[in-house]
């Protein structure tokens, strides 16, 4: 069994060079839990069959639906339901922790100069 480990959240976030580009601080019972960077825009995409929950650990964003946008702050947190297109988009760099099934890709259904698979560990 492997012995148990710990991370400190915010420091964490200077190991990640590049908006965008998703890290895994930690696996619990088939999710992962995710810290990325974000500025600016990302793309449309939906996740079938996967929930995905976005917390704010620094900064704001704008999560936008196709009926509405949801201004995301410090300490803000929610939950996209599978199959709901989405977009995040940060003015300035804004620091994220996701949580979502192990494998799920972050462009959703569609393979993008964006797409991340085999994601690095924190």
């Amino acid at each position: 069994m492997p012995a148990p480990r710990k991370i400190n959240i915010p420091a964490a976030y200077n190991r990640i060079p590049e908006p965008w580009s998703p890290h895994v601080a930690a696996r619990v019972n088939g999710q992962e839990v995710r810290l990325a960077k974000i500025d600016g825009a990302f793309e449309w995409h939906h996740h079938d069959g996967v929930d995905e929950a976005f917390y704010v650990v620094k900064g704001e964003f704008t999560m936008r639906f196709r009926d509405q946008d949801v201004a995301m702050r410090e300490g803000d947190l929610i939950v996209v339901p599978a199959g709901v297109e989405h977009m995040p988009v940060a003015e300035r760099e804004c620091w994220i922790m996701m949580i979502e099934n192990a494998g799920t890709l972050n462009t959703g259904e569609k393979v993008t100069e964006r797409s991340r698979t085999d994601l690095p560990d924190l």
